[in-house]
């Protein structure tokens, strides 16, 4: 029996026995050396999926492998180029549809601009075995930033795709784009099984120009969560949903009031199932860095209480969410003498259920760790992230069995 020692509490590879438990295990990845910017996404015939880059000789390369009955299948290229735009917090994603379609996406430079590139769409029919060649969501023309991707099920056999748009920060000096029209933009769109855009929205017209988005699809069809900003510079979680044939007003999460003259480069993570949904985000609202936590019983209509889970300086934020749909895990980053992963588990009412867990402590720091993934399925989290080793990024990761 294998022990691991997390939070202080000795933890073994055996059943669960009461609520507030849990059990860890390594989780080996099919790569782990010279890999980072990692995403899962899950099937809906209950498979994982897991997406990475690579450094090349020439530039780098994003591999794609499927997690099917216990085992990895043999890392596929997607796609390879000298031209990327590859970034800690910008990271590539896969997502499958109903009608065995895989997608994928990154990030492209369109100019010699630092922060000029496009999201390009690649299409997998046979299980990951073959990709398309890429293809462009945007066609605004403009050689501004576009990134920050979330993809979702439109359909059995469509893709939505939600992205932070810069079309109108064309001709800004700078990356964080002042007042004036010039802030980035939020924007939706679906694309049909041929990689043809069917529809596009604006969602928001002035959004934090550097947070991730997220999405998740709720028994009333999806929402989008992202980091607003508003003319005062108060930076603020929102989202939007899709009900009743468009797209509703986008409205707050909760009302933190943060005022902030610049992107912090920390976006929110979402998670539903039926009409329970769960959001996380970092804030510094008040001076403080904190984690704060909203729970919606009526799939993303309105959120009732939130809360802070944890403040202090050592808060990086990073949060990402799973759920079971009656429980919520909340991942996020600390840094104190070393970078550390912690989970907690939440319920409806958003009462801790048990203590935070130390999943894993890193001899990273800083931004070159980047963002922990993770997914629930069948009574585990499965959590990815990367790590720096000898002055090298590698790919970790961990299996925690969860009772419910």
């Amino acid at each position: 029996m294998k022990i691991f020692p997390i939070a202080g509490i000795l933890l073994a590879l055996a059943p669960v026995q009461n609520t507030d438990a849990a059990t860890t295990q390594d989780w080996p990845l099919p790569s782990m050396a010279s890999a980072a910017q990692p995403s899962l996404s899950q099937s809906p015939d209950g498979n994982l999926s897991l997406s990475w880059i690579e450094k090349t000789e020439n530039g780098h390369r994003l591999q794609f492998s499927r997690y099917q009955k216990n085992r990895w299948s043999s890392p596929v290229t997607i796609s390879q180029g000298s031209n990327w735009f590859v970034n800690w917090a910008d990271f590539p994603s896969t997502t499958a549809l109903a009608d065995g379609t895989l997608w994928a996406h990154n990030l492209v430079k369109s100019d010699n601009g630092t922060y000029a590139y496009d999201v390009v769409l690649y299409r997998s029919i046979d299980g990951g075995k073959h990709w398309s060649a890429a293809v462009t969501v945007h066609d605004d023309g403009t050689k501004t930033e576009h990134g920050f991707v979330s993809l979702w099920p439109w359909s059995k056999s469509e893709l939505g795709i939600a992205w932070l748009d810069g079309r109108q920060t064309a001709g800004s000096a700078g990356h964080e784009h002042g007042a004036g029209g010039k802030a980035m933009s939020l924007r939706a769109a679906v694309i049909n099984r041929s990689g043809v855009k069917r529809q596009e929205w604006a969602l928001d017209t002035r959004t934090c120009d550097c947070c991730q988005t997220d999405s998740a699809l709720t028994e009333k069809g999806p929402i989008v969560i992202y980091r607003d900003r508003d003319p005062n510079e108060i930076r603020d979680i929102y989202t939007t949903r899709f009900t009743q044939n468009r797209w509703q007003t986008p409205t707050p999460v909760a009302d933190d009031h943060w005022t902030m003259p610049a992107c912090p480069v920390n976006g929110p993570a979402i998670a539903a199932k039926g009409a329970a949904v769960w959001a996380a985000w970092y804030t510094g609202a008040g001076g403080k860095a904190s984690v704060r936590l909203a729970y919606s019983g009526n799939s993303g209509e309105s959120f009732g209480r939130n809360i802070t889970v944890k403040s202090g300086p050592e808060i990086q934020g990073r949060t990402e969410l799973a759920t079971d749909g009656k429980n919520a895990w909340l991942l996020w980053t600390e840094e104190r003498n070393k970078q550390q992963l912690i989970l907690q588990r939440f319920d409806a009412r958003l009462d801790k259920k048990g203590p935070p867990l130390t999943l894993a402590v890193l001899s990273g720091r800083g931004r070159a760790t980047g963002f922990a993934r993770m997914h629930y399925l069948n009574g585990k989290l499965y959590t990815v992230w990367t790590d720096i080793i000898a002055g090298k990024p590698v790919l970790r990761g961990a299996q925690v069995a969860v009772s419910e």
